[in-house]
């Protein structure tokens, strides 16, 4: 199995498509179907996975995902791009339990990398214009089987 597609759920389709666009995403389907109907696909450069979304896609309400990960193999280089293509991306920070950034909400947030840059361990967060939370997770080594 592989996954293919997360449905993210947007109030503006047009202000979405325009924003992760611009992020350097490639549009990979536009289809309308009516009045009540519309999908936008566009998938994150190097990614197998792609993202949905539109108008009679999901009742979700807009802004309520949250944890969306985007491996990137250099945190840095990953948030000044997207820094540079309109996104406002926090600093990059890692846990201090060393565990997720979710866990880091109460004060375990760490600035900065992990120490000695330990592969899955660093972070950085941004939104769309709904307030859908992305992380840029830095992977540099993989787990042994992946």
């Amino acid at each position: 199995m592989k996954l293919e597609v997360v449905v993210v759920p947007v109030a503006d389709v047009d202000r979405s498509k325009n924003f992760y666009k611009a992020l350097g995403w490639r549009e990979d389907a536009d289809v309308v179907a009516g009045d009540d109907f519309r999908a936008v696909q566009l998938t994150p450069p190097g990614s197998g996975c792609s993202v949905i979304f539109g108008t009679g896609v999901t009742s979700a309400a807009p802004g309520s995902m949250q944890g969306l990960y985007l491996i990137v193999d250099d945190i840095d280089a990953a948030r000044s791009e997207l820094i540079d293509r309109g996104a406002d991306v926090g600093e990059v920070f890692h846990d201090a339990g060393g565990v997720l950034p979710e866990a880091g909400t109460g004060g375990r947030r760490v600035s900065g990398p992990a120490p000695d840059r330990q592969s899955y361990f660093s972070f950085a967060s941004f939104s769309d214009p709904d307030g859908n939370g992305w992380l840029l997770q830095e992977v540099t080594t993989r787990l042994p089987g992946r």
